[in-house]
């Protein structure tokens, strides 16, 4: 038997297929889903608006952080991470780029690249990012940009970086999701792991987030997110790239200073 929590995102998707293709997983997984899995939270509640404390209150009682009991600056780094995470998992359907449309930016850098990824968001549709993320992560053969940590970091797929990034997930207790075909290393999930670690609904000790960071996506991903800015293909995706460009410039300097 389904929990609300699951039954409330499948109505808000429109049916289990809808909420499948949403998140980027097949049908039957969320069919056999009896409430929605930790590490999926984030992804359906961007996907479905429906809040996370409604999708898993468990995760999300007194006894598990709520975003509202994070510190400020905390709880705004998991939401920039699960944003880079949705928008690179998948394409954004109609009804996500509608929410992402009424972003509002503020005077900083980062507020600026929020406003520019609105603009964007409404000036596309769902049928045209659809192809633009098909040009540029898929491809007839391979993407324009290829999001993995191993291929930045040796020219490979399946190399050593992505074993070391196994072995600390493991260390964390943090496992892949069923369902998951994606290596740990492609930058979405890097992104839904660091947004799980940061708001406490993944395990993880007191400053596993620096740890992982430093590691896993320092070395690579601000060069990822400048390739994609600057990728041939790229209309609605090179505002996603400049986002997470100069987020990941705030991460790097952030995590610089003493601590």
């Amino acid at each position: 038997m389904r929990d609300t929590g699951i039954e409330q995102a499948i109505r808000a998707a429109g049916g289990v297929g809808a909420l499948a293709r949403m998140i980027g997983i097949a049908q039957p997984s969320v069919s056999n889903w009896a409430r929605i899995p930790a590490e999926r939270v984030l992804a359906v509640e961007a996907a479905t608006g429906v809040d996370r404390s409604l999708l898993r209150p468990d995760l999300y009682s007194e006894r598990h952080p709520k975003a509202g009991d994070l510190d400020e600056v905390d709880a705004a780094r998991a939401q920039e991470y699960a944003l880079l995470a949705a928008l690179l998992a998948r394409a954004p359907d109609q009804s996500l780029l509608d929410r992402l449309a009424e972003l509002r930016g503020d005077p900083s850098p980062l507020g600026v690249a929020h406003a520019a990824l609105a603009d964007a968001a409404g000036r596309t549709t769902a049928e045209l990012v659809a192809r633009e993320y098909f040009d540029l992560f898929i491809g007839l053969g391979r993407g324009e940009v290829l999001p993995y940590g191993s291929y930045y970091q040796s020219g490979f797929l399946h190399e050593r970086p992505l074993a070391r990034l196994r072995e600390q997930l493991s260390r964390l207790g943090i496992a892949r999701a069923d369902g998951e075909c994606e290596p740990e290393d492609h930058a979405a999930i890097l992104c839904e792991i660091m947004a799980g670690v940061i708001g406490g609904r993944l395990p993880a000790e007191a400053g596993a987030d620096r740890d992982l960071f430093e590691k896993h996506l320092s070395p690579w991903i601000g060069r990822f997110f400048a390739d994609l800015e600057q990728a041939g293909a790229a209309n609605f995706y090179r505002s996603v790239g400049t986002l997470g460009r100069l987020f990941i410039d705030i991460e790097t300097e952030a995590f610089a200073l003493p601590s």
